[in-house]
């Protein structure tokens, strides 16, 4: 058939149409292969070369269960157990923090990092990368709500009365999530379950949901939706939130290998396995998900139990070392009260021991047994602490006062966390040397993805609001000691 100029024209037409519509697909087709490919790609290197090296790679979560600073101290209930494990097997422990979770399986395969500890659930899509270990532990997606005003007088019934215990009931309610993550999925498929309208509230861009969390707890929204491990580590922090409304079924959370690693695989299985039934495992677990962070009330203020307008039976060790450091010694009282209410023989659950309450790691460099101490030598090493930050502070915040605040903050969650919060805080074109509006902002925004794992932040995440609120805090009761004082006519000038 011989084709005529117009008909030559039209089907050029139709051929170039063709390939303008199929071409990009063929492009996509190849590019998902490579992809498909390089994930499945995998070297071996196995347990031998592993302590041949003489170090385990691990990539873990920078977050409050992954790993942390805090006090200057390692923490995390994923690297103490990664620790526990590269100690057992006789090698140091090299962590490196997931930047983009997305690329976390192509590191594994192509040889960067050992393990993936991560918090991750094991699903049929991620059995086709890589091994995962034996369950650490089972999680399922819960509801995050904040418990009733008066909840600490009620009994469990009258308390599940007042909360949503039937998944029925979150019909109408408003729940806020981030788009991308499952439980905006879950809460879509919920809402054709139960055949009612789940009104699903999109997070801002950047929340994690550590921070939806907290927004529950403030009583800025009324319910997000957690894993459950995640929602009883925050709800050590927040005792008025309620995480006991499950949404989904359990899933595991386990540890990433490579499918060629597979001496490494068994030996992590049967050490989890092992692990398991250890008394150690189970105090890890309630240190990270169960142990309250918070050492009684903090909205209390005060409580006068000497006569004679005394704060503490410790006053007069108080005042001797108040001296020290060159501070009021209400103001060092205040902060002894935060620490540890005066109890000498508490210790919290990151193992700070003491009326000072210094980390091991800290109470080590300043000569301390964290376990075995005096009120004392709590004071001293304590007051040693303080002037050493008051050094490091003084020729950056000349003002005594203000300078204060940067020591309590240092002294609360570790001088790095500061020094990161400042250079935030000038990069945002907040004032470095101010405490307040200032650096305190952005030591809050350091629970932020955008924030911790911004260049300049050499720390990482931390747990901000706690350092907030622990300024503040002793600041004002420094205050109320200094008006009770007064008005019983006792100020004792240093």
């Amino acid at each position: 058939m011989i084709l005529d100029a117009k008909n030559k024209i039209i089907l050029l037409l139709i051929i170039l149409l063709v390939m303008i519509y199929t071409f990009p697909s063929i492009i996509s087709w190849q590019m998902n292969k490579k992809s498909h490919t390089d994930s499945l790609s995998c070297v071996a290197f196995d347990l031998n070369e592993i302590k041949k090296r003489g170090k385990l790679i691990a990539l873990t979560e920078n977050s409050s269960t992954g790993f942390y600073i805090y006090k200057g101290d390692s923490m995390g209930y994923e690297f103490e157990l990664l620790n526990a494990f590269a100690n057992d097997i006789g090698v140091k422990l090299e962590l490196v923090t997931a930047k983009n979770m997305n690329t976390i399986f192509n590191q594994l395969n192509s040889g960067q990092v050992d393990i993936i500890a991560a918090n991750l659930t094991v699903t049929k899509e991620r059995l086709s990368l890589v091994n995962f270990s034996e369950p650490l532990m089972y999680t399922r997606q819960v509801l995050v709500q904040r418990k009733p005003d008066g909840w600490e007088t009620m009994d469990q019934a009258e308390l599940d009365k007042k909360l949503i215990r039937n998944i029925m009931d979150l019909s109408g309610k408003s729940i806020e999530v981030r788009k991308g993550s499952s439980f905006f999925s879950r809460l879509t498929s919920l809402s054709e379950e139960i055949g009612e309208k789940i009104n699903i509230v999109i997070a801002p861009g950047g929340f994690d949901t550590e921070q939806l969390i907290n927004k529950v707890a403030r009583g800025e929204i009324d319910f997000t939706i957690a894993d459950e491990n995640i929602a009883l580590n925050n709800q050590t922090y927040y005792a008025n939130i309620d995480v006991e409304t499950p949404i989904s079924f359990p899933q595991k959370i386990a540890w990433a290998v490579r499918k060629k690693s597979p001496l490494l695989t068994d030996e992590l299985n049967d050490w989890i396995i092992k692990r398991k039934i250890s008394e150690n495992a189970l105090s890890t677990y309630n240190k990270y998900f169960k142990n309250a962070k918070k050492a009684g009330n903090r909205a209390e203020i005060n409580r006068f139990t000497y006569c004679g307008g005394d704060i503490s039976e410790y006053d007069e060790l108080i005042k001797k070392y108040s001296k020290k450091i060159d501070w009021d010694w209400q103001l060092l009282a205040s902060m002894v009260y935060q620490e540890s209410r005066f109890l000498p023989d508490v210790q919290s659950w990151a193992g700070a021991s003491g009326l000072m309450q210094l980390v091991p790691g800290t109470a080590r460099k300043y000569g301390l047994d964290s376990i075995d101490q005096t009120a004392e030598q709590s004071l001293i090493a304590g007051t040693s602490y303080i002037l050493d930050l008051d050094k490091y502070w003084k020729y950056r915040i000349p003002y005594k006062d203000e300078r204060i605040k940067f020591i309590l903050a240092s002294y609360n969650v570790g001088l790095g966390h500061v020094i990161d919060a400042r250079n935030i805080a000038l990069k945002h074109g907040k004032d470095p040397n101010t405490w307040f509006h200032n650096v305190e902002y952005m030591v809050l925004q350091k629970s932020n993805p955008m924030i911790y794992n911004d260049p300049l932040v050499k720390c990482g995440y931390c747990r901000g609001q706690e350092t907030f609120m622990y300024v503040k805090e002793i600041l004002n009761r420094y205050e109320y000691y200094k008006n009770i004082q007064l008005n019983n006519s006792s100020i004792v000038k240093n």
